[in-house]
């Protein structure tokens, strides 16, 4: 048929039956005999009907509570960003009566992770945005959401097998790979590549980091290339560790280095090069941090890849809407765009959410 707008009464005539019997149809209430329903619907279907999720979503009466379970922040730093995010959509959805709240955690305390899973079930919110942390912990609660029917996305790190409604973030291996392309651009016969791990193992963020890792070693088998690699474990917590593992690591090694970092700690890298006057021939990390960019600005690090955390913020909430207030499908992942940051293009990005 012809693409037109068509109102109840156009169906309710097109089908032989009363607009009523069209309106309980479309809304599935009250009672309809099969053979009315029948016409009805196959009305619906020859016109391609689709009904409008923005109005039903806006005419709505019910009330839906949205809470987000992310790590405490500092303003301008990774999860400020994220949290930014979400008070965009949040105040999207207000007239949809769509509230949006959150429950912080200390990130680097398993107990203010349980309790504060606790306090949000108490809540009993209609979904959830969750930031992983502990693997066990997470599973666990993933696996209680997932009992009570009660959809969460997650951001930042995909855990599979754990039921998500959706996972909102970048593809981690091929991030990697990305990141070994082009900092082996640097790389010439003789010199060597460090490779920066974490000494927290605990974090699902530490599964992120070793799938980048994985894309990263990837790429060096493809292209042939064979440097000699040395694993630096840095204290994810303590600069005066890290500045203590590196100055053994240098005063032992006199090569020609480039490094990489699977994390947004390449300050720690940045700090310790600009305070001991050391110099490596290519630095990257990953994560738009103050702190990172403004190495990165100073050519004390060479390259950051961004993932867009307010984004993924963003997108959360809006799908977690899509789902419980406008009851569409749900695609399971989403990932975020690969941005590649250097000190000459740096001054013209922004984050769009």
């Amino acid at each position: 048929m012809e693409d037109k707008t068509y109102t109840i009464k156009d169906i309710a005539r097109m089908a032989g039956v009363s607009a009523g019997t069209v309106d309980r149809v479309m809304h599935n209430r009250g009672e309809v005999s099969e053979a009315s329903r029948a016409k009805v619907q196959k009305i619906l279907d020859e016109i391609n009907y689709q009904p409008n999720m923005f109005a039903i979503g806006l005419a709505a009466k019910k009330k839906y509570s949205i809470y987000c379970l992310i790590p405490y922040y500092k303003e301008n730093d990774y999860w400020y960003s994220v949290a930014e995010g979400i008070k965009k959509a949040a105040s999207e959805l207000k007239a949809f009566n769509v509230n949006t709240d959150f429950i912080f955690y200390n990130h680097s305390s398993r107990e203010s992770y349980i309790k504060a899973q606790q306090e949000l079930i108490e809540k009993q919110p209609d979904a959830i945005l969750l930031a992983p942390n502990f693997k066990d912990e997470t599973i666990r609660f993933c696996t209680s959401l997932h009992k009570m029917n009660i959809p969460f996305a997650l951001i930042d790190v995909n855990l599979e097998g754990v039921n998500a409604l959706k996972y909102i973030g970048q593809d981690s291996y091929q991030s990697g790979y990305i990141a070994a392309k082009i900092l082996m651009r640097e790389y010439s016969e003789g010199k060597e590549l460090m490779l920066f791990l974490s000494n927290f193992r605990e974090n699902p963020a530490e599964f992120q980091m070793q799938r980048r890792l994985e894309g990263f070693m990837r790429y060096l088998k493809e292209h042939h290339i064979t440097p000699r690699i040395h694993e630096v474990i840095l204290d994810r917590d303590n600069q005066e560790v890290t500045t203590a593992t590196l100055d053994e690591f240098f005063k032992s090694h006199k090569g020609t280095y480039l490094g990489a970092v699977f994390n947004s700690r390449i300050y720690q890298i940045g700090k310790y090069l600009k305070e001991s006057g050391r110099r490596m021939e290519g630095v990257l990390g990953y994560d738009l941090l103050p702190q990172n960019v403004e190495f990165l600005k100073a050519g004390v690090i060479n390259f950051l890849i961004g993932q867009r955390p307010g984004l993924q913020g963003y997108c959360a909430v809006k799908t977690l809407a899509d789902k419980i207030v406008f009851k569409r499908e749900i695609e399971p992942v989403k990932y975020m765009p690969i941005d590649i940051l250097m000190k000459e293009n740096i001054d013209y990005y922004f984050e769009l959410i």
